[in-house]
């Protein structure tokens, strides 16, 4: 991996935040051209099912951002 073109230590907490979640966007946009493993696959079938049986379970990804956020500040 190269350099990075900014230094992450001059960004606030909330700038890396944001960074952070603009990475895990861009990122879960390119899922689908990640491979998996057998187990991996398995893995995510057996937590689908589970979702599906018994409905989702924790809390929003707002929330948790949220959560992150206050406490930050």
């Amino acid at each position: 991996m190269g350099k990075l073109a900014m230094d992450l230590d001059k960004l606030t907490r909330d700038e890396q935040l944001e960074l952070l979640d603009e990475l895990w966007d861009r990122l879960s946009r390119q899922a689908e051209t990640l491979p998996l493993s057998t187990d991996q696959e398995r893995e995510l079938d057996r937590r689908l099912d589970a979702i599906e049986r018994e409905g989702p379970v924790g809390i929003s990804p707002e929330d948790l951002a949220h959560r992150i956020q206050k406490r930050s500040a």
